[in-house]
């Protein structure tokens, strides 16, 4: 007793290269009738025209295109229902059987040829239809003439016998592994390998009481099937099928038929030509004829058969298996997404707070038997994927000469991420039968169109910044408390925005451009600051000799006189009269105190700097040769001033003969009076600008907070008044690459101040804004120490 057990089939085999493919297809065609008597089989067992010698190809069964490349073996009976019985499930073949004598016969008509150079024994009807053809006949006359009259091939020898044998086929799944018990003839309730291995062996002893057992094991169990063959040798008559070749010649390995190409009986001017007509016959099936170039075969085809090269039955059936896989790869990932394991991952989820992709990653990575469930999926996957491209490729292969393209659809890969987005949908889309798809972006719910209203309860989302500290207890759609810097607004965090400083410090004007040049122009007294000149080296009309460097201010003494304002200056003008002849120019230097304090927390004015305003000069009085020197700081480059420093010298202005461009030099010391180069005299010194409202006590009492906050969000508010304060300030600062810092000049001279308290408040201030949402810390340079 034999066992085979054989892989799974599931698919068409691959196919073979043409020639090889050929040379098979070309052993498939039934034989011939070549030879008399001696040399035939009999005409009651010749072998029935198989579909591939039909003159009608749409005659064949569907596939038998693609299968006709593998030989007889697979056109076998036998392994036909083998085949059949494996795609059933049955994966096991016991089989027991027994031979009769066996006969080896061979073509005599042959023999006589190579052996006593004899002429072939032909029938008459054969000869003349070669005398018929002619010695340049068509392919389609050597078709209708020989090939479908005696097939392509003949018998040249075989081996006769016959055998009796039981075949039974196990599917291994359904058969329980138990013992059967004894005496358990009928009343078993499970059958083990090993009685199939008794009854198998006791077959050839009591034939009709091992048949009886094993069809009622094949009824009760569904495990096995049983396939009884006898097959007797040629001449015997006590078996019914003796109808066909095949039941009298044993095809066993050591011993195959032998098949003889009919060209070999030919006459050699046909040999060529009946090749190339068998070929055409057995690969185009009389639609047209065979062409190979560069190992490229296809069938030329005749006009009433224009798609001869596209076999549409088989490109049909692959374009459905393909379909079958696809919606066996849906069905794995319904499993999956249905599976306890998934099912149960969904449900530890919190529901408490919001979960994005991420936050479900985490869960997914501590859950042990959804990643074992989904390693299970992807090796299932893999092979569903082998599957589908192998079948693309075939379904290309023999859709390469149709006249339209193959219809398939690849199935769709679905990562981790989608699975992640999936348990999103099932926690926050699930209020109908049918849940939708959420999206993370927008978080909202895209339902089904017969289903419009799948969107449950989405919690509030814990995070930084605009996101929740915490979701409220009782609804956890909205914000409970929030980050730093944020404030809670009907249950949703927005960024935390400092009160109004018009108590502390106005920093408003509605001053424009064209409005400040207009009324700088006409120099109104209602933009000039009204201040305090003062200088020991000379006074306002009065005529002074400009040798020597003079220093004069103007100061305000808002400390003492102003200590409720704060003044911002947008231009400085001077009136200069200079006697007549004069070759002098005066030259001044400007130094700008914001706050108070030493003249050593001024800072230069870059005059005609980079992009930094020049002075103007307009004439007054030609007699008296006065000039305006204005210089316009504007909106752009106004500042924050307490006193401006001005240091006046002179320089003497000539006329370069050789350039023609004016020049300027410094004036040398006079001891002799007679030769002074001339007078100057300033006539008026102003500042134009405004001044803001100021109150020191409200900002020391914000200041307080700090220390004794009343409530956090007290604190949170001073801090964030103070920021706004410090930025507007510093935002006044003179033009260079760093900004001064004088919101620390306002609290030493100003507020009054210490050193050390200056220092704990501005660190403060960086420790609140390096908390807030998208904080920008400026560096700026120290002025006041």
């Amino acid at each position: 007793m034999g066992r085979q057990d054989l892989p799974r089939a599931d698919g068409p085999p691959p196919m073979l290269p043409w020639p090889l493919a050929l040379l098979a297809l070309s052993a498939c065609c039934r034989w011939g009738v070549a030879g008399g008597a001696g040399s035939t089989v009999p005409q009651q067992h010749a072998a029935p025209a198989t579909p591939s010698s039909s003159s009608s190809p749409s005659l064949r069964p569907p596939l038998d295109w693609l299968l006709t490349d593998r030989g007889p073996f697979y056109r076998a009976q036998e392994y036909v229902d083998f085949m059949e019985r494996y795609r059933q499930g049955f994966t096991t073949r016991y089989r027991i059987y027994r031979e009769f004598a066996r006969w080896k016969v061979n073509n005599l008509a042959l023999e006589r040829k190579d052996f006593f150079s004899l002429p072939l024994p032909l029938a008459p009807e054969f000869i003349r239809n070669i005398r018929l053809l002619g010695r340049r006949p068509s392919p389609q006359q050597i078709t209708d003439s020989l090939i479908k009259k005696y097939g392509t091939h003949f018998l040249l020898a075989a081996t006769l016998g016959g055998e009796e044998s039981l075949t039974i086929f196990v599917d291994k799944r359904k058969l329980s592994r138990r013992a059967e018990p004894a005496g358990g003839a009928g009343n078993s309730s499970g059958v083990s390998l090993e009685t199939l291995h008794q009854l198998a062996a006791s077959y050839f002893i009591d034939r009709e009481s091992t048949l009886r057992r094993l069809h009622h094991i094949q009824i009760a169990t569904a495990a096995i099937k049983v396939t009884e063959t006898r097959t007797g040798p040629l001449g015997c008559s006590n078996y019914d099928n003796l109808d066909s070749v095949s039941s009298v010649l044993v095809q066993s390995p050591e011993n195959k038929v032998q098949l003889q190409g009919l060209q070999t009986v030919l006459p050699s001017y046909l040999r060529e030509r009946f090749v190339a007509a068998a070929l055409s016959y057995i690969a185009c099936g009389s639609a047209g004829e065979l062409l190979c170039r560069h190992s490229d075969c296809r069938c030329q085809c005749q006009p009433a058969f224009p798609r001869c090269n596209c076999p549409e039955a088989d490109v049909q059936a692959l374009e459905s298996s393909l379909a079958q896989l696809g919606r066996a790869w849906e069905s794995h990932h319904s499993q999956f997404e249905e599976s306890e394991e998934f099912q149960a991952l969904v449900k530890r989820l919190p529901t408490d707070r919001f979960l994005n992709r991420t936050a479900i990653s985490h869960f997914w990575a501590m859950d042990l038997d959804v990643q074992h469930r989904y390693q299970q999926l992807g090796t299932s996957l893999k092979l569903l994927s082998r599957k589908t491209y192998r079948l693309i490729r075939r379904l290309f292969n023999l859709s390469k000469r149709c006249h339209r393209q193959p219809r398939f659809k690849l199935p769709k890969e679905r990562s981790l991420p989608y699975w992640w987005s999936r348990a999103q949908s099932l926690l926050y889309c699930s209020e109908t039968t049918v849940p939708g798809t959420f999206l993370e972006e927008s978080h909202s719910c895209t339902c089904p169109s017969e289903q419009p209203s799948c969107q449950g309860s989405i919690p509030c989302a814990l995070g930084e910044g605009p996101a929740c500290a915490s979701c409220a207890e009782d609804n956890s759609t909205r914000c409970g408390t929030c980050n730093h810097g944020y404030v809670l607004t009907q249950g949703f965090c927005r960024p935390e925005v400092a009160d109004s400083l018009e108590h502390y410090l106005g920093l408003e004007t509605d001053l424009q451009d064209l409005e400040l040049k207009y009324l700088l122009q006409k120099r109104d007294s209602r933009i000039e600051v009204h201040s305090i000149f003062i200088s020991n080296d000379m006074r306002l009309g009065s005529w002074f000799d400009p040798s020597w460097r003079k220093r004069m201010l103007l100061t305000l003494k808002s400390n003492k006189y102003k200590p409720g304002l704060v003044h911002v200056m947008l231009a400085l003008s001077l009136q200069i009269c200079l006697t007549k002849n004069s070759t002098l120019e005066p030259v001044m230097a400007i130094y700008v105190n914001p706050f108070g304090g030493s003249h050593s927390e001024s800072w230069f004015m870059p005059v005609n700097e980079g992009s930094f305003p020049d002075w103007e000069r307009t004439t007054v009085d030609a007699s008296a040769q006065c000039q305006n020197w204005t210089i316009t700081l504007g909106n752009k480059w106004k500042t924050f001033f307490e006193t401006v420093h001005v240091y006046l010298r002179s320089r003497i202005k000539s006329l370069d003969d050789s350039s023609n461009e004016t020049i300027y030099y410094e004036p040398l010391e006079m001891s002799d009076p007679s030769k002074n180069l001339g007078y100057m005299k300033i006539n008026s010194l102003q500042v134009f600008g405004y001044s803001l409202p100021f109150e020191p006590d409200a900002i020391r009492d914000l200041i307080l907070q700090l220390d004794y906050p009343y409530t956090q969000g007290s604190q949170d508010s001073a801090m964030l008044q103070l920021l706004e304060i410090r930025d507007r300030v510093n935002r006044l600062s003179p033009p260079g690459k760093t900004r001064l810092d004088l919101f620390t000049c306002l609290l030493r001279h100003r507020l009054k101040l210490a050193n050390n308290e200056v220092a704990r408040i501005q660190s403060s201030l960086r420790a609140f804004n390096a908390k807030l949402p998208n904080a920008l810390e400026q560096e700026t340079g120290k002025l006041c120490s």
